[in-house]
């Protein structure tokens, strides 16, 4: 599979794997040996090998984490050829240089990566660096928040006191947390550097896992390097804590210890030691005290940081003793021993090598379980030869001592056991003792000697052995524990059986009982995956110990039931374990989320899920797909997936419905649960997008050939052809020209008539639909090609200007061509060769100003006329013409809008534009009165057009402006009009009112202070009638300063008003003070009351609607109604079945202005009868009457022959008399009345 991490054979390499299959005989890249981390000091050089393999051989490079290595005088990357190996060498070494380096071999297949450290040690003889060989980490590193913790309110309650890791004395690295688990069987994982870590339950193991209550504690014993990492743990699928071991803190082993050494005086003395991994700190002692880097003393170690090497230099007699390497947690120590030689010949020591495993943990047993003797002057990395000794042969070297003691022991009951010691010398006979008693053969042991090596051998250990065994050797003993255990033990074919799986389904009890023998009293404990289980630990969960067996009960199995179970019996000679595996078989778990749900645009929703963390202990048959629409309860079956597949296409969906999806796993136990997916909406099928607007390629009366691009965006991937539609010019109906798709992107229609004009359209067409339709195409005609047109006519100049030239031509002939659809206007500078077009396109009229020129230059002009024949031949001027204007005489532009005479208002604003013509500008002058203008009146020229602006008017700027044009030639032109400023009139002075003639009154007023001015005003005269009327317009235009008001009415008040006018606005209002008023004389005149005599209304009562018969079902409101007419007004009665229903609780009746009304809340059979309505007065009555039915139920007709009856209610067969009708109903469906007769409860057709 693409993107597959896999394996390799060498721990801290890499494999990505690129592609889905690797061909037979290829292979992703691999190492075969790794880079080995360096520890060199500051200014040598480092060396960095790699050998790797792959087919085809893959590209190797070189990175490290600060930067890139392309400095070559710095780095220099090399390999050989035909060879596997490639290097890296980096030289003069510096502390910058300290980083960690990257190898990566990449090939078609896959890539490799693994990576080194090196450490450049900046001086001093032992290094003290803070952090050493750190092992490169995943980028797990930014989850290691200190006391950080996952939410997972799934499957805990509560996570607390976690503690990171700590690596103890004994080299064990503990971590621990506390966790509140919501049930008791939920798994935990526990995995390094995103791996799963495997894990056990006793010290036995690596990984091992400790439950005390709450609190789980992990531990990782006999660390390596290759342990350092981030840790985390996993509840089920939940995180819940992460932790880092660092690589400084793995404490250094001793691989291969100290060994005692033999030199002569003045002669080196060499110790050496390997480290399981660097340790900088490590530090030289003798006699338990530290050396200092001097002469005498010289430490050295290897580039990888694993060998420690110290020479003696020198040796003496007071330099005998222990030398010994510490690390912090670990050490080694071996003596030195010096000699004195008779004479130069090399002194030997034991060359035995013994590799015994021994638990002693003093730090004699330590230094000497892998001793060996070694000769100094035979030492490889001895630089000396041994000195001369002049000694006597009494005084050479110490007494004989033991260069290995005795070392505890611990042993089943019934094993054998082996004590052995190692003497440097033979010190005589050697003497046996237990607990103080001397040993002999009658004892049950066996004496063995070889060479200085004495053993004591013990065949079948008994409990009466164990105690305190010594080894005495002349003057030398040692001493030793035997400790004996008597464990439980379980049958073997009890062991047998539980190697087989325990099936058992779901709910069904499960015992599980183990006999065991034991001589001691015995413990058991039941752990599943790890965790304790009591009867305490699960509800129902029982468990029970015998003298002889131990049981396990679980009255129903679940799912989680289901693991590795085993029991451990501890006593105090021992303990046994016993393991066993429970699969409970039960329906399959959800498959695992999320349900994907892909919408796939025209080919329905695809989903796709995971199998089912937990199938149940059955295999899966198949998986069953179901939907559920929005705002329904059903769940409609979809279909269903086969095992192999964990993915299901649904096409029977509508777009833009909303769905939800499930997915259930089925075994053959049933259906498991299901997995939900969110409610997903169908979104409706995206549609290709418009096509570009076609070109045409070619036209003829044969046909029009035309080319597109395909569309872009959402639904325009796939393309199943395109539509083609025309239209002629005009037109707004398209029409098809291809029924089928055409997969091309270029058509020749031919379905065209000859000499019309057409245009076209392509829509493109998709798996969801046809598209929307691009933008229409040039109109083309439909005719065959035409001939270019002939040379234009008549090619003139008829404007320049200091930019441009203006050009005109006639068409070309007819008989030279067809005739010219455009033209084409080219220039060409007069000190150039090259024709350069005006304009894009072509020009459509026989006019064309070329613009932008350069003002008084000089071009070349020509016209050429195309069509779609193509070019003509071009007409050209055969002189230059220069770009520039000509002259013309200065005048004025004048207009229907120029007046002569205008008049503003004081403090407008003025402006007066003038329009002239004139080549080349002119000077404009502007006069007032035959005078030079003010500086407050401003004006400005250009481009034909010269303007007066005053930015406020007053009545000084009164009089006659005069503009003058005076061209360079000495012609003059002038233009005069007159501007007057007025100002709004004053308003007139008091008016006075008198009667000169009765029935009319005259006002008199003050002129306006205005009226003697020069602007014309006149007056107008307003009335009113009294103080809250509105003004009416008496008289306007009134020159005089009088007004005579005609009918005027006795008893009215008048009031006049008076406002001065002029052509700018009105004035103020001048009103009276008083009104006017004329007293009224009365007459006297007598008034005659008109006599009437009164209509007669009395009228006897009649019905103007009368009463309506009622069908109502039962339970219904009836309401019978009526309207009465008559006067004095009739009093109405109502009956049933001339019974009156005055007082009758069950009805009520309103009477409102004639119409009358009876009500009956809830019609009932007994309502059934006559109604009849009675109005009366004092002139005589009226009645109406309607009948009231209500429907019932009969029971199902029969029919015999022409007759069927039926059953009616007792109360309807003795209310009613006859039956007049009934409806029946035929094989048409169409509702038939027949005439029928009644007989009793039957009724008799005349036809059927």
């Amino acid at each position: 599979m693409a993107g597959e991490k896999r394996k390799s054979a060498l721990y801290g390499v890499k494999i990505l794997q690129l592609v889905e299959e690797i061909p037979e005989g290829c292979s992703t890249p691999d190492f075969q040996q790794k880079p080995v981390a360096l520890a060199l000091q500051e200014g040598k050089n480092a060396i960095f090998r790699a050998l790797v393999c792959g087919e085809p051989k893959p590209e190797v490079h070189w990175q490290s984490t600060k930067g890139n290595l392309s400095n070559s005088s710095k780095y220099q990357i090399s390999s050989f050829p035909g060879s596997k190996e490639h290097v890296l060498q980096i030289n003069k070494l510096t502390g910058e240089d300290s980083d960690l380096y990257r190898c990566t071999a990449v090939n078609v297949y896959g890539e490799a990566t693994c990576s080194t450290r090196l450490l450049v040690i900046e001086g001093g003889l032992i290094p003290l660096p803070s952090s050493y060989l750190r092992k490169e980490l995943m980028d797990y590193r930014y989850l290691l928040k200190k006391r950080w913790v996952w939410a997972c309110p799934g499957y805990l309650n509560a996570v607390s006191n976690l503690r990171h890791i700590r690596v103890s004395k004994e080299g064990v690295a503990t971590f621990d947390l506390e966790l509140d688990l919501k049930y008791a069987g939920s798994k935990i994982y526990l995995y390094k550097d995103g791996e799963m870590v495997p894990y056990g339950f006793d010290n036995q193991t690596k990984h091992c896992l400790r439950q005390l209550g709450k609190r789980w504690q992990f531990q990782i014993r006999d660390l390596q390097p290759e342990d350092a990492g981030i840790y985390q743990v996993k509840v089920e699928d939940a995180e819940i804590f992460s932790t880092e071991l660092d690589a400084s803190a793995i404490p250094a082993r001793v691989v291969v210890p100290l060994a005692e050494v033999h030199c002569e005086e003045q002669s080196d003395a060499v110790f050496e030691c390997v480290l399981s991994n660097p340790c900088p700190n490590a530090t030289w002692n003798f006699r338990h005290r530290p050396l200092q880097p001097s002469n005498k003393y010289e430490a050295f170690v290897s580039p990888d940081g694993l060998t420690h090497r110290l020479v003696v230099r020198g040796v003496r007699f007071s330099d005998m003793g222990p030398y010994s390497l510490g690390t912090g947690f670990h050490g080694s120590t071996a003596w030195l021993v010096v000699e004195a030689g008779k004479d130069k010949s090399i002194l030997t020591t034991s060359a035995d090598r013994h590799h015994l495993g021994s638990r002693r943990g003093d730090l004699e047993g330590r230094s000497d379980i892998y001793g060996q003797g070694r000769d100094a002057s035979q030492s490889p990395r001895s630089r000396y030869k041994p000195g001369t000794g002049g000694f006597p042969r009494e005084t050479q070297g110490p007494r004989g001592h033991f260069s290995q003691g005795l070392a505890d022991m611990e042993v089943q009951q019934g094993e054998a056991a082996v004590f052995s010691c190692t003497l440097t010398r033979d010190l005589g006979p050697v003497a046996w003792f237990k607990d103080g008693v001397k040993l002999s053969a009658r004892d049950g042991v066996v004496f063995e000697q070889d060479g200085l090596v004495h053993r004591l051998l013990i065949d079948r250990v008994q409990g009466t052995q164990a105690g305190r065994y010594t080894c005495v050797a002349g003057h030398q003993r040692s001493e030793a524990t035997l400790s004996v255990h008597d464990r439980p033990v379980i049958a073997p074919d009890v062991a047998e059986k539980l190697r087989k799986p325990l099936v058992v389904k779901a709910g069904k009890p499960v015992t599980v009982k183990i006999p065991f023998k034991s001589h001691l009293p015995v413990q058991a404990v039941w752990r599943k995956d790890g965790a304790e289980v009591g009867s305490s630990s699960r509800h129902g969960v029982q468990v029970a110990l015998g003298d002889d067996f131990t049981r396990l009960c679980l009255p129903s199995a679940g799912r989680k039931d289901g693991g590795r179970y085993s029991v451990t019996l501890k006593s105090e000679g021992g303990s046994v374990q016993a393991e066993l595996t429970l699969q409970v078989i039960d329906k399959p778990q959800a498959p695992q989320g999320p349900l994907e749900v892909q919408n796939r645009q025209g080919a329905g929703v695809c989903l796709r899920w995971r199998p089912p963390k937990d199938d149940g202990g059955r295999a899966v048959e198949h998986y069953v797909v179901e939907r559920q629409q929005a705002g329904r309860s059903a769940w409609l079956r979809a279909g269903q997936a086969p095992v192999d597949s964990t993915t299901f296409t649904d096409a029977d969906v509508e777009q833009g419905k909303k769905y939800t999806f499930r997915v259930q796993a089925v075994t053959s136990e049933g259906a498991g649960e299901a997995l939900e997916s969110t409610e997903v909406l169908v979104a409706p099928e995206a549609l290709p997008g418009p096509p570009s607007s076609p070109t045409i390629q070619s036209a003829s009366s044969q046909g029009i050939t035309l080319t597109w691009t395909a569309p872009r965006g959402p639904g325009s991937a796939h393309i199943l052809g395109y539509l083609i539609e025309k239209r002629k010019k005009g037109s707004n109906t398209w029409m098809a020209v291809n029924v089928q798709p055409v997969p091309e992107r270029r058509w020749t229609v031919v379905d065209v008539r000859q000499g019309c004009q057409y245009e076209f359209r392509v829509t493109a067409v998709s798996p969801s639909g046809p598209g929307e339709p691009g933008p229409p195409s040039d109109a083309v005609f439909a005719r065959d090609p035409m001939r270019p047109p002939g040379p234009v006519r008549d090619l003139q100049v008829i404007d320049t200007s200091h930019t441009s030239i203006t050009l005109s031509w006639a068409q070309p002939d007819a008989q030279d061509g067809d005739r010219a659809q455009g033209y084409v206007v080219e220039l060409r500078g007069s000190d150039s060769l090259q024709w350069s077009p005006c304009h894009e396109g072509t020009v459509p009229v026989t006019t064309f100003t070329a613009k932008g020129l350069r003002p008084q230059e000089s071009y070349f002009v020509r016209v050429t006329a195309v069509n779609d024949g193509g070019r003509g031949q071009p007409t050209a001027l055969d002189t230059l013409v220069q770009v520039m204007p000509v002259a013309v005489r200065p005048k004025f532009l004048m207009d229907s809008s120029t007046r002569d005479s205008l008049m503003v208002r004081v403090g407008d604003t003025i402006r007066v534009p003038v329009y002239f013509e004139a080549v080349p500008m002119p000077e404009v002058t502007w006069l007032k009165d035959g005078l030079p203008l003010l500086r407050s009146n401003v004006t400005s020229t250009k481009d034909g057009l010269t303007q007066l602006l005053i930015p406020v008017a007053s009545l000084s700027d009164s009089g006659l402006y005069t503009v003058v044009l005076r061209s360079l030639k000495g012609g003059e032109v002038a233009y005069r009009f007159s501007l007057r400023v007025a100002a709004c009139p004053k308003a007139p002075g008091p008016i006075r009112l008198q009667e000169n003639v009765p029935g009319t009154v005259t006002a008199e007023w003050e002129p306006s202070p205005d009226e003697a001015g020069d602007v014309p005003l006149y007056y107008e005269v307003l009335t009113r009638s009294s103080a809250h009327g509105p003004w009416l317009q008496a008289a306007d235009r009134v020159h005089t300063n009088h007004f005579t008001l005609l009918g005027v009415l006795p008893g009215h008040e008048y009031h006049f008003r008076v406002v001065a006018k002029n052509e700018l606005g009105a004035s103020l209002p001048s009103d009276t003070s008083q009104p006017w008023c004329m007293s009224r004389q009365r007459d006297k005149f007598t008034v005659k009351a008109p006599s009437y005599r009164e209509p007669n209304l009395s009228q006897k009562p009649r019905f103007l609607v009368g009463l309506r018969p009622h069908l109502l079902p039962q339970g219904c409101e009836c309401c019978m109604s009526c309207a009465v007419q008559g006067w004095p007004r009739p009093h109405v009665t109502w009956f049933k079945d001339e019974q009156s229903l005055a007082g009758n609780p069950a009805v009520y009746s309103t009477d409102l202005l004639g119409v009358c009304s009876l009500i009956i809340p809830s019609v009932s059979p007994k309502d059934s009868g006559l109604y009849k309505a009675v109005a009366e007065n004092a002139l005589g009555q009226a009645v109406s009457m309607a009948s009231l039915i209500p429907s019932l139920k009969i029971s199902r007709p029969y029919m015999c022959g022409s007759v069927f009856g039926f059953c009616l209610p007792y109360f309807f067969s003795t209310s009613w008399k006859s039956l007049y009708r009934i409806d029946i109903v035929s094989s048409s469906n169409v509702w038939q009345n027949l005439p029928i007769k009644p007989l009793g409860l039957e009724f008799s057709m005349g036809r059927m």
